[in-house]
């Protein structure tokens, strides 16, 4: 009971975190990802797609795009319809749309790895080995979401085939944003000149996010009272890896998740590379 007056008082306080309680409406549509995905971009690039004539940034995209882990429930009930949210859930049966963003777990470690050094939730020195470790035993502080391919695979099996599901890999769009964006305009019933395309990228390009964080850190929620040395938007490239990463290390993330990531075309140790995998179409 005590337990539940707490959670009433968060909520009319607005102090809660909405996570996975707050109501879903049937216009919803959520952009998803297990973290270190690129949802942060995703999220950019919608918002440069969907709200031309904002200047979009750091200290509003919590507002057109708000984030289930930052935001309260009340925050998202005020979030006028039909709303865009973002959020790492695992499978949520409530969601009516869902765009959902995929990358090579070896480079989302990687990326992890650095985002729990800024977030002074590891130290510098922390062995990789051991981290990767705990990466696929689903041991980081993120319970909540599961391990990657807990995440994926419960979104991708469970409604990868539907209309209302359209998957993005990471690595494709940073080959081709602008025809993915526009595959993520399609599936958001918006039919955008090339112009307003174009446009949309180049305002959330890496280079000016960069820009945009190191302007906005000490505002916006995701980077403020965090470490200022390591940067939140990184080398946006894919790969890494292969020269950032000891075989050792990779083979493991191989041996808990090689299935899915084959299904997904992300070649393992060994593989050739594929030119593009359009294939995959949910």
């Amino acid at each position: 009971m005590i337990y539940g007056l707490k959670m009433v008082v968060k909520y009319l306080l607005g102090t809660d975190k909405a996570n996975r309680n707050f109501r879903v409406y049937p216009d919803d549509t959520f952009v998803v990802s297990y973290p270190r995905s690129g949802n942060t971009w995703t999220r950019f690039l919608i918002a440069n797609l969907v709200y031309p004539h904002e200047n979009v940034s750091f200290l509003n995209i919590e507002k057109l795009i708000p984030d289930t882990s930052s935001q309260s429930s009340r925050a998202l009930k005020r979030t006028p319809r039909p709303r865009l949210i973002k959020t790492h859930q695992y499978f949520d049966h409530r969601y009516p749309k869902t765009i959902y963003i995929v990358r090579d777990p070896r480079d989302v470690a990687l990326s992890y790895y650095d985002f729990q050094r800024k977030y002074m939730q590891i130290e510098d020195g922390y062995p990789l080995e051991k981290y990767v470790e705990a990466f696929v035993q689903g041991r980081l502080g993120s319970e909540d979401w599961g391990t990657w391919g807990e995440n994926v695979g419960s979104w991708i099996y469970t409604r990868g085939w539907r209309k209302e599901f359209l998957l993005l890999r990471y690595e494709d769009m940073l080959k081709d944003t602008e025809f993915e964006l526009g595959r993520i305009a399609r599936f958001l019933g918006i039919d955008p000149e090339p112009s307003v395309l174009r446009r949309a990228v180049t305002c959330s390009s890496a280079d000016r996010m960069r820009e945009l964080e190191k302007a906005e850190q000490d505002q916006w929620i995701g980077t403020k009272k965090r470490r200022k040395d390591i940067p939140f938007v990184r080398a946006a490239k894919a790969g890494g890896w292969r020269t950032s990463m000891p075989e050792a290390c990779a083979r493991q993330i191989e041996s808990a998740w090689g299935a899915i990531m084959a299904h997904l075309g992300y070649p393992l140790i060994g593989e050739k590379e594929p030119d593009r995998v359009l294939s995959i179409t949910y």
